[in-house]
């Protein structure tokens, strides 16, 4: 599937650190001591699973014990396989060997074992959407095959909501007002890929719905936790007790850690990302611009947020000197198209990351009617002296270019709203005379700060001031 939406960008690990997570990752770490456990006497059957009689010495292997140790073995095993950590030589026969994949763990690039890593989570990820082994014996037919619609699963269904489980998750981590490094609770997780947009208080059977999303969530992430995507926080067993079972210590079911909470871990994001470029999304990593042009930096940076932005720029500028940067930054920040004001206060965000050594490209431009007023700005604030006065046009000018630029970024923000207010009373006349500015969003930020502002007399100045720019820009 294909799909234009930009997600926040996102940022990663180095991928040495992400590699040693790979290799650390219980999943994948007993998947490859298994691979090296192997010999030429190990058996699998038709599937390529290891034979029944194998899996106590593999388990034994691996250090485990207990009634789930063979279980996990199994996994481990179908991992080393799906990851051509062991190949099958020969199915008759069904013997192993050593594989491919294993050399790349063991003397690969951190890239190389990150491939081998994503291929076990691809893995995981299909096994996840599996009924689980009771509701697969329950479903058998009479001839032994599974009865799929008296299970009421669909594989492509099954996948898909995982992958949208998933893509939400991802997004909670990347987005600057999201939950960051910090967990989500599974009710919210489970509500994000049921509730439609827009119910504000759903009903019995989405809430139903809701609740039985979280159950199979919680058999999916204990899943996921070994492969490294996540850390988790299961439900606790006693809020899913039978309601007709002798009741033991209360339980408070007010407390959401209780319900489940999930984490992405580094390796996580390192690896939803490469999924969801790979199904077609731009999924931008902080750091992608810091070797492209600065009309790159200012166009990509556009639709990120302050932090992100900040952190994408501090990436450009560190590999650049401070004069060049800024003459390249004031260069790429020309322009009257539409997104020309966003681009100028990307520019003067990055500019504010820049000292002293910058100060003669901003003299260059101080005569410059898009840039003079910004480089006045950047100027004083640095203590420069010798700093000419704007013109009363250069302030309008500025004001409007600011406004236009805020509008795009945020909306009709609380900050924007206050800025126009303050605009309208800092300034007497302000709309008489700004309708005459000869900048390309003149109309459309007067009619912007005629919707916005709260006052009704300004708001109809600011409306008539509008029509007037617009009526100048068309005669």
């Amino acid at each position: 599937m294909s799909d234009s939406s930009t997600l926040p960008p996102v940022r990663l690990a180095s991928d040495a650190e992400l590699a040693r997570d790979a290799l650390t990752a219980p999943l994948l770490s007993r998947a490859a001591r298994l691979a090296r456990w192997a010999g030429p006497d190990t058996r699998v059957d038709a599937g390529g699973g290891l034979a029944e009689e194998e899996l106590p010495a593999a388990a034994e292997a691996l250090g485990l014990s207990g009634e789930d140790a063979v279980a996990a073995a199994g996994a481990a095993w179908r991992v080393a396989v799906d990851t051509g950590l062991v190949e099958i030589v020969d199915e008759e026969e069904g013997t192993v060997a050593a594989g491919a994949g294993l050399a790349l763990l063991t003397g690969g690039s951190p890239q190389d074992v990150l491939g081998v890593w994503q291929d076990a989570l691809e893995a995981v990820l299909a096994d996840a959407s599996v009924p689980d082994l009771d509701a697969l014996v329950d479903a058998l037919d009479e001839g032994g095959r599974v009865d799929l619609s008296a299970l009421d699963w669909d594989p492509g269904r099954e996948a898909a909501f995982l992958d949208g489980v998933l893509a939400n998750l991802y997004l909670l981590s990347v987005s600057e007002d999201g939950a960051g490094d910090g967990p989500v609770p599974l009710p919210a997780l489970a509500a994000s890929v049921i509730v439609p947009d827009g119910m504000t208080e759903p009903s019995n059977d989405v809430l139903q719905q809701v609740s039985d999303a979280m159950m199979r969530l919680d058999d999916q992430f204990r899943m996921l936790e070994p492969a490294g995507l996540v850390e988790y926080r299961p439900v606790d067993e006693a809020l899913m007790a039978d309601a007709d079972e002798e009741p033991g210590a209360p339980v408070d079911d007010t407390d959401v850690t209780r319900y489940g909470l999930v984490r992405l871990t580094p390796l996580g994001r390192y690896g939803l990302r490469a999924r969801l470029l790979e199904a077609g999304f731009d999924a931008p990593a902080v750091g992608d611009l810091a070797d492209k042009g600065a009309d790159a930096l200012l166009d990509g940076t556009a639709g990120f947020g302050p932090r992100a932005a900040q952190a994408e720029t501090e990436q450009w500028l560190a590999r650049r000197e401070p004069l060049a940067a800024a003459r390249e930054l004031l260069a790429a920040a020309r322009g009257g198209d539409a997104g020309a004001p966003l681009r100028r206060l990307r520019c003067q965000q990055a500019l504010s990351l820049v000292g002293a050594e910058a100060e003669p490209a901003l003299r260059d431009v101080l005569d410059d009617a898009e840039l003079g007023g910004l480089a006045r700005v950047w100027l004083s604030e640095r203590g420069a002296a010798d700093v000419p006065p704007p013109s009363e046009a250069m302030v309008f000018w500025l004001t409007i270019d600011t406004v236009a630029a805020q509008l795009a970024a945020e909306g009709n923000s609380a900050e924007l709203r206050a800025l126009v207010e303050g605009l309208a009373e800092q300034h007497s006349g302000f709309f008489s005379a700004v309708w005459r500015v000869g900048h390309p969003a003149t109309a459309d930020v007067l009619e912007a700060m005629g919707r916005i502002h709260p006052d009704k007399k300004i708001a109809k100045e600011a409306r008539k001031a509008a029509f007037k720019a617009r009526s100048q820009q068309s005669g």
